[in-house]
């Protein structure tokens, strides 16, 4: 028997800063990290997330059942799929 996985999105919000770019994800506390370049931040951030949701799976925690909308500013705003 195989386990299933539900599929959700997650979307994060990038922006300029002092040294590079920073990626974060509203809704999930914690959930932010800097890069050199976009794609490192984004990188940088899906890690982050990876592991909150394996701190909070080892905690037994709930995982969230809403994500919070993302704030209106500038930046790149990206959804991407995760297994929870």
């Amino acid at each position: 028997m195989t386990k299933k996985h539900s599929i959700s999105y997650l979307s994060l919000q990038v922006e300029t800063n002092d040294d590079g770019f920073l990626a974060r994800c509203a809704g999930i506390d914690g959930a932010f990290a800097e890069g050199d370049t976009i794609q490192e931040a984004i990188f940088n951030c899906i890690d982050v997330i990876q592991m909150i949701f394996d701190y909070r799976k080892q905690r037994g925690d709930k995982p969230a059942e809403t994500i919070e909308d993302l704030p209106e500013k500038y930046g790149l705003t990206l959804a991407f799929p995760i297994e929870v």
